[in-house]
């Protein structure tokens, strides 16, 4: 990565703002966050300028509160988290600016840590306001963004700070942008990319930079009803995306031009309703009843996938293969999770869902690299500039 990052600071003593992501999933009951695995990721990052003698100021959102202040989605319940992995603690600040906040972070002395509130109580962050961008930089001396998987938003914690602020790169958003980056620049092959989730207007972009770089791209979840149909086959009560038909079908032939293998599925489980009591069968592709829809693959597609992928060297994997939210339907992406984990492979999980099944499977020390973003992997692999990876300060500056 051509940015600098906090290695390339001298952080002693200094009030140092740090975008993390701390959008962690919470129990609705007891509050409790059911999954920390985004507060680890920011830790070497955090214990770096602990270790340097740092004033760490965290910055982060939770949830979307639209602007308000929404008491279940209050930051406490993380720097509890977070002081319980660092053995140290780690102050609670009364809101994220303002003049309480400022004394708050003048009173820290150095390898303190102190994490402010949740910055979406204020709808000036989304809008990315230079006023609201201002009262964050007042806090500190230097910016670092730790936030890969928020980069892709020109928000004000994100981008409008660093015009106020020295502003360098975390030490997790370099290891996304190098591990992404690697995978599209120097992959080793095959290079086999497995894409699912609901929608192919999500991909549309990422397919299209890809398809020239990888050797086969297995196609899962409910997208590949689309891909179907634009195979001519009917997919009964699927979800189809017609408006991107057409471009499906330009894609299927790109694919044949590039000689990369486009595998869908040859056999799918369909149901008559998303429910877990509901009645399923596994069919043939060209035999889905029209009153029924794709739920999950079927077992030659499992087997024809796992064929695929245990010949490969570098894997990227974006999207459940069926609907994983329903334990009925979740069997292909599970068994898909269990084969990738175990493959001689360089293998790279893309953030959001398919991020949070790998964790919940207790697969993820598994992985080569799960990244943190969803939207922000996707689209950095999709060719574009993220704001906020282009907005710190180049090395050669």
């Amino acid at each position: 990565m051509n940015k600098m990052t906090v290695r390339d600071i001298d952080a002693s003593g200094k009030k140092v703002l740090v975008r993390v992501d701390f959008n962690v999933p919470l129990d609705e009951k007891t509050g409790e966050i059911t999954d920390d695995s985004r507060i680890r990721a920011n830790l070497p990052t955090i214990k770096h300028l602990i270790a340097r003698g740092a004033k760490v100021v965290l910055l982060s959102h939770l949830g979307r509160p639209k602007g308000k202040v929404v008491d279940t989605l209050r930051l406490a319940v993380a720097a509890r988290r977070l002081a319980q992995l660092l053995g140290q603690p780690v102050g609670m600040a009364t809101d994220c600016i303002g003049p309480e906040v400022e004394k708050q972070v003048d009173s820290l002395t150095s390898r303190d840590v102190l994490l402010l509130e949740n910055l979406r109580f204020h709808a000036d962050e989304e809008a990315g306001e230079a006023s609201f961008a201002r009262a964050l930089a007042r806090l500190g001396d230097i910016f670092v963004n730790d936030a890969f998987g928020t980069s892709h938003r020109a928000h004000a914690s994100i981008v409008g700070i660093t015009r106020h602020l020295p502003a360098v790169a975390g030490l997790l958003l370099e290891k996304e942008v190098d591990t992404l980056g690697g995978i599209l620049e120097n992959p080793a092959h095959p290079f086999v990319s497995m894409l699912g989730g609901a929608k192919i207007s999500d991909k549309i972009a990422l397919l299209a930079n890809i398809m020239g770089k990888v050797d086969a791209l297995l196609i899962g979840g409910g997208m590949a009803a689309t891909f179907l149909k634009a195979s001519s086959c009917e997919v009964g009560l699927s979800l189809v995306e017609d408006d991107m038909l057409s471009t499906v079908a330009r894609l299927l032939e790109e694919a044949k031009k590039e000689r990369t293998r486009l595998l869908l599925p040859v056999d799918v489980m369909v149901a008559d309703e998303l429910d877990g009591q509901a009645e399923t069968g596994v069919v043939p592709v060209g035999s889905i009843p029209g009153n029924q829809r794709i739920v999950d693959m079927g077992p030659q597609t499992l087997s024809h996938f796992s064929q695929e992928l245990r010949g490969s060297r570098t894997v990227f994997w974006n999207g459940p293969v069926g609907v994983y939210e329903i334990p009925q339907f979740a069997r292909g992406t599970q068994e898909m999770a269990r084969l990738v984990a175990g493959l001689n492979a360089a293998t790279i999980i893309g953030g959001g869902s398919t991020a949070d099944v790998v964790n919940e499977m207790g697969l993820t020390d598994d992985m080569t690299f799960v990244s943190t973003g969803g939207g922000a992997s996707l689209e950095f692999l999709s060719g574009e500039t993220l704001p906020g990876v282009a907005a710190l300060r180049d090395k050669s500056s």
